[in-house]
């Protein structure tokens, strides 16, 4: 059983609204499905993906109006790293944070920037051969447009039993650790990995955890999904709890199959896999456009839509030549 690299990151947002402005308007990702928490339906769950919402590219934000913000620490992830095509790319994203009033550090092949909220992004050069997943945009080429996920950084309560679970028990293998950006140094980075199949792959790196008591609130990540293959699905269960990991069991999540744990490091850490997914569970025209539900949340849509903010389709204003040949 081979993990393909990162399936999605889910993060916390005071506002979904501006969120998805950022998400859509800043970064260029698709909105790909407006639904809801499945275990608290009054809160939106966002997902904005690559053009097609494949595996690898799904930044998803639950929100919770006027959540505080929140702060990383030992047991989180605390930077998303994100994959674009060259350095001219990395110049064109310096001056396009710069235009819309986001500072960002640049060094050794890397731009690092947080997001409105204090959400830390990385975007790294890509030399990884997987397939770029990338979303249209009217003012992103293509050739610069982000590329899907590279690899998230985390700060681990115990940074030796976190290493025991990728390589043991995720199969990740170790690897050489990225270059220190000014302020850094190579003692902050503990353990750098790589987690890779015949599909893609994608990276863990620990980092030296701050002193300062975590706090989760907006601005930080809940939780990272691994991609898994649904034929391997049910098989993952008893080979994470041998270990002796305490799992949520297999969950049906509508757009893929799931199992929840928290690695010894603090860390919730899910297993989801590439199937049914977005499309086959909702048409393309519907893709940020109406607020999707499970059909066992369906017959309370009223109840449910009078407790979220509207968010228009960050589309609905786009040329329609231009979106014609999105959708080509």
């Amino acid at each position: 059983m081979k993990i393909d690299g990162i399936h999605h990151i889910s993060t916390m947002t005071a506002d979904g609204r501006a969120a998805t402005e950022f998400a859509t308007g800043v970064l260029g990702l698709r909105l790909a499905a407006k639904t809801v928490n499945q275990d608290a339906p009054d809160m939106y769950h966002l997902f904005f993906t690559d053009e097609d919402a494949q595996p690898g590219s799904d930044l998803t934000m639950f929100e919770a109006r006027g959540l505080p913000k929140g702060r990383a620490g030992a047991g989180m992830v605390h930077r998303i790293g994100y994959r674009v095509a060259s350095s001219e790319a990395l110049d064109f994203w310096e001056q396009r944070l710069q235009r819309y009033g986001l500072e960002s550090r640049r060094q050794a092949g890397t731009l690092v920037f947080a997001d409105p909220e204090g959400l830390g992004f990385e975007l790294v050069v890509d030399d990884s051969g997987d397939e770029p997943l990338v979303a249209r945009h009217p003012q992103i080429p293509a050739e610069v447009a982000l590329r899907g996920f590279s690899g998230v950084r985390m700060f681990s309560r115990q940074p030796d039993l976190s290493d025991r679970v990728l390589t043991q028990v995720l199969g990740a293998r170790e690897a050489a650790g990225p270059t220190p950006l000014d302020g850094e140094t190579t003692e902050q980075v503990l353990g750098h990995y790589e987690l890779r199949s015949d599909r893609r792959g994608g990276t863990v790196t620990i980092d030296r955890a701050p002193a300062d008591r975590p706090l989760q609130g907006a601005g930080t990540v809940h939780h990272v999904a691994f991609g898994i293959r649904e034929a391997d699905y049910e098989a993952w269960l008893p080979h994470v709890e041998e270990v002796g990991l305490r799992t949520s069991g297999l969950v049906d999540r509508h757009y893929f199959h799931s199992i929840y744990f928290r690695e010894p490091g603090g860390v919730l850490y899910e297993l989801a896999t590439d199937e049914p997914g977005f499309e086959a569970r909702n048409p393309r025209e519907d893709w940020g456009v109406k607020t999707i539900l499970p059909p066992w949340l369906e017959e309370h849509r009223g109840a449910i839509e009078a407790n979220l903010q509207p968010i228009p389709h960050p589309r609905e204003e786009w040329d329609p030549a231009f979106l014609a040949g999105a959708t080509a």
